[in-house]
């Protein structure tokens, strides 16, 4: 999708970009799972863009909870949201 007024569904190179940038994670692995969604809730027609996955470790996760861990990974993605990302697995950890 694309044109003026349109968005266009996130890639897995932006969202690993975005994460790079504010997140300086040790470890990132970006996994774009829509085409295994096809038919579910959210999965729309283009096969992906709308279903991923985030292996991250970062120091910014240091001494926080699993939801506080998760919350800064949705912090930094939120706009993708309003672009169709709609499902985000996360799993992340500190590098220690």
């Amino acid at each position: 999708m694309s044109g003026p007024g349109l968005h266009t569904l996130p890639r897995a190179p932006e969202i690993e970009a975005r994460l790079q940038e504010r997140l300086a994670p040790s470890r990132l692995e970006v996994i774009d799972e829509s085409a295994s969604h096809a038919g579910h809730s959210g999965a729309g027609d283009a096969g992906y863009g709308t279903h991923f996955r985030v292996r991250i470790a970062s120091a910014a996760f240091d001494g926080k909870s699993r939801v506080a861990c998760h919350r800064l990974v949705y912090d930094a993605l939120h706009d993708f949201m309003d672009r169709g990302l709609h499902a985000l697995a996360i799993e992340a950890s500190s590098p220690a």
